[in-house]
């Protein structure tokens, strides 16, 4: 069924409620209802019904449910990590004992390039850029709006500029399956052109070397560095450095007991994908491999804790749950996100976008009109794969069709994919960041959208160059 401009409303109230009132839950339940009570043909009550059980079949989805377990395992490793004195003398160690950090500039600094090493997953690369930065980011007193807008612009869009993950093999499938051969080459030859993701990576460089931020993140930097608060009072996840948990305080003091978890969850992770892929890491099965880490890194430290004589098997537990249970408005969130994601589907908001785009297009135009279009679909879903899915077999036609240059119109699709990965609201990175810094969902997305929104209006202008001169 053809639902046209109704498949676009919950997206829409979804983004809208969230800007407004800045209130994650609420934005998306109603976003949901609403889809599903288009869906039902209006009907209030089936509807409703529908809406909940949504949110029962998002644990049908393998991925899905990984991603949400691996939030709340991720809470409790990262709790216990903390009051074993594995944060704490990370901190000490690069600060004080080896004076590697000793500045907000270096913390930034420290976390782009953690962000840049890990790009096989944006979920990974969000968590363990996120988990390793931030007690850095926290001694050197950076705000959390600032961690979370590196983690996040250093997750998705290095992965699809350096595509040696799942995310090359997803992006090959897309260029090959609209019948054009050596989808790899053209996948190389999409990464000089893939403006917004490169303009957001770098800036963040630029941003970091020369702490010169504007709008919101301005003054979110100034609240930190003159009054010491990580996040708006009252907001974020153990807002500073100075605030307690309700576990026990640390017992001891080594990196080790940081490093070492961290370690063994990275390569976990490769091993993962070799053995996921036979032999192919490009192959392998990312989610399913980073679920193997995070498990093992978590056997691993509760093995060094006892063999430490830190904590017993009931104290590990007890930190292990509570931190955990932290999670629980982090994992509903995402519940609500993968719901909201499969009622636009299910409504065809992406097809019935392109459809209306599709007769506007002048042929020098169309890598900067399909750019456009592609920020609007993922910024209204929260869904980088998705868009690309959706706008892949509408643009690479049209181009072939049009004689349009291949590479620069797959790499205006996949960068204005990552522009609503980036920038949405209900994007799962989004929160996922603000998961691992400890960033309000609202602050970061607050703070980060006139970055996005500026790259993204330059790459548009780049895009609508290129299409006239490559």
């Amino acid at each position: 069924m053809d639902y046209g401009l109704l498949s676009i409303l919950p997206p829409i109230l979804a983004i809208a409620l969230a800007l407004i009132f800045r209130n994650v839950f609420i934005a998306l339940f109603l976003g949901c209802l609403l889809g599903y009570i288009i869906l039902a043909g209006g009907h209030l009550l089936q509807g409703i019904d529908d809406t909940l059980m949504s949110f029962i079949t998002v644990f049908e989805d393998n991925d899905n449910t990984i991603v949400i377990l691996l939030v709340a395992i991720l809470g409790g490793l990262i709790l216990l990590i903390e009051k074993s004195g594995g944060i704490s003398g990370f901190v000490d160690y690069l600060t004080h004992k080896r004076s590697m950090i000793r500045s907000r500039r270096g913390a930034n600094l420290f976390t782009w390039i953690v962000g840049l090493i890990v790009f096989t997953s944006g979920t990974l690369s969000n968590l363990v850029t996120g988990t390793i930065s931030r007690p850095v980011s926290d001694a050197m007193q950076v705000s959390h709006e600032k961690l979370a807008y590196i983690v996040h612009s250093t997750s998705t869009p290095v992965c699809v500029l350096i595509p040696l993950s799942g995310w090359g093999a997803f992006m090959i499938g897309l260029i090959q399956a609209q019948g054009i051969p050596n989808g790899a080459q053209v996948l190389a030859k999409t990464i000089p052109l893939n403006f917004y993701c490169l303009l957001a990576v770098l800036a963040v460089l630029v941003f970091s070397l020369t702490g010169r931020d504007f709008g919101p993140m301005r003054k979110a930097e100034k609240r930190a560095s003159e009054m010491g608060l990580l996040d708006e009072p009252g907001k974020g996840k153990r807002c500073d450095t100075s605030q307690k948990s309700s576990a026990s305080e640390p017992r001891a003091t080594t990196s080790l007991n940081l490093i070492v978890p961290i370690a063994i969850m990275v390569g976990m992770i490769i091993v993962g994908l070799f053995i996921t892929g036979n032999g192919n890491l490009l192959e392998g099965d990312g989610m399913r491999a980073i679920l193997w880490g995070i498990i093992l890194s978590l056997f691993v430290a509760m093995l060094m804790f006892l063999v430490q004589r830190i904590f017993s098997v009931k104290e590990m537990l007890n930190i292990f749950f509570v931190g955990t249970g932290e999670m629980v408005s982090v994992a509903s969130i995402l519940i609500f996100a993968f719901s909201m994601g499969t009622v636009v589907k299910l409504l065809g908001a992406g097809a019935y976008l392109g459809s209306i785009f599709e007769g506007l297009l002048v042929p020098a135009m169309l890598p900067a009109i399909i750019f456009f279009l592609s920020c609007i679909i993922s910024f209204s879903t929260g869904t980088s794969m998705g868009s690309m899915a959706v706008m892949m077999p509408l643009a690479m036609p049209i181009a072939m069709s049009m004689g349009i240059h291949i590479p620069l119109t797959a790499a205006a699709v996949f960068g204005g994919s990552i522009f609503g990965d980036h920038a949405s609201p209900i994007s799962d990175t989004t929160v996922l960041a603000c998961v691992a810094t400890g960033c309000d969902v609202m602050d970061h997305v607050r703070t980060q959208l006139p970055y996005a929104a500026i790259f993204g209006l330059i790459a548009f202008v780049m895009y609508l160059v290129a299409g006239f001169t490559v």
